[in-house]
């Protein structure tokens, strides 16, 4: 039996620069747009308004209920000054610069989201809003992980944590059947906790052995990296979309919890 793991078409080759250069990395400080605000300017403008949307990858060219065409429509009206994406931050501007240059995307790492190549970058061109890279994912980390679950796999000891694991999954995918695709569903509580859920043995067994691309330390990546975007916007009164797959969100949410500077959404009203 092995060990399912959902991020299959993300491991391809990407790096990013940790969070130490996280400034220059995400390409903040040149844009007058995303300067950090001082004190008194922040006073004289409004929290940042944030939608976490739950995406489904290549999901999106297949389901009727999320297609790409809906999430088009839900991306207008949200109606972002900015967008949040699971590209790795060194990533990014090549990805930006092959649509500005030739209308497709050549960067490798991008190219398995239809939801950025077939939907974002087209729309950017349109409403103006800039693409940041806030993904953590690193080809190391990639490699290591994959290593890593192949020696948990055949190691005959784990066996029974494999199996939990498994039932684990299993049983969240009897319990979204039907709705998976649905992002009326996947924008609830009840979704988030279904997956928490799902996760919890796969965390619980084999983040030691996975370290970085650990189920806990690689949405800290990604939820350090965001915050650090959110950070560089805060005060200004923007409107900022966070797209990454639907498992992600409820720890994107719960990072977001302590901020008093920004304002969640109720992104199921896009959908409406």
């Amino acid at each position: 039996m092995s060990v399912a793991f959902e991020y299959t078409d993300m491991e391809q080759e990407f790096t990013l620069t940790r969070r130490t250069a996280l400034i220059g990395s995400l390409g903040l400080a040149a844009s007058p747009l995303l300067t950090a605000c001082s004190a008194d300017e922040q006073a004289m403008t409004g929290a940042t308004q944030v939608h976490v949307m739950g995406v489904i990858h290549s999901g999106h060219r297949t389901s009727e209920r999320y297609s790409l065409p809906i999430l088009e429509a839900a991306i207008r009206k949200a109606a972002p000054d900015v967008i949040l994406t699971e590209i790795p931050p060194d990533r990014v501007d090549q990805a930006i610069t092959s649509f500005r240059e030739t209308g497709k995307v050549d960067e490798p790492r991008t190219q398995v989201f239809p939801e950025y190549t077939d939907v974002v970058f087209p729309l950017s061109q349109e409403m103006g809003f800039r693409i940041l890279g806030t993904a953590g994912w690193t080809q190391k980390i990639a490699d290591d992980r994959r290593a890593a679950l192949e020696r948990i796999e055949s190691d005959p000891s784990r066996a029974i944590e494999r199996e939990v694991h498994q039932a684990a999954l299993s049983h969240y995918s009897r319990e979204i059947a039907g709705r998976g695709d649905d992002p009326l569903f996947i924008h609830t509580q009840e979704f988030d906790q279904l997956v928490e859920k799902s996760r919890s043995p796969y965390q619980r067994f084999f983040d030691e052995d996975l370290g970085p691309g650990g189920w806990t330390q690689i949405n800290r990546a990604h939820t350090d990296l965001i915050n650090s975007a959110l950070d560089m916007i805060t005060g200004q009164g923007l409107t900022a979309l966070i797209t990454f797959g639907s498992a992600h969100k409820y720890k994107i949410l719960r990072s977001l919890q302590p901020r008093s500077d920004i304002e969640i959404r109720d992104t199921r009203a896009l959908f409406a």
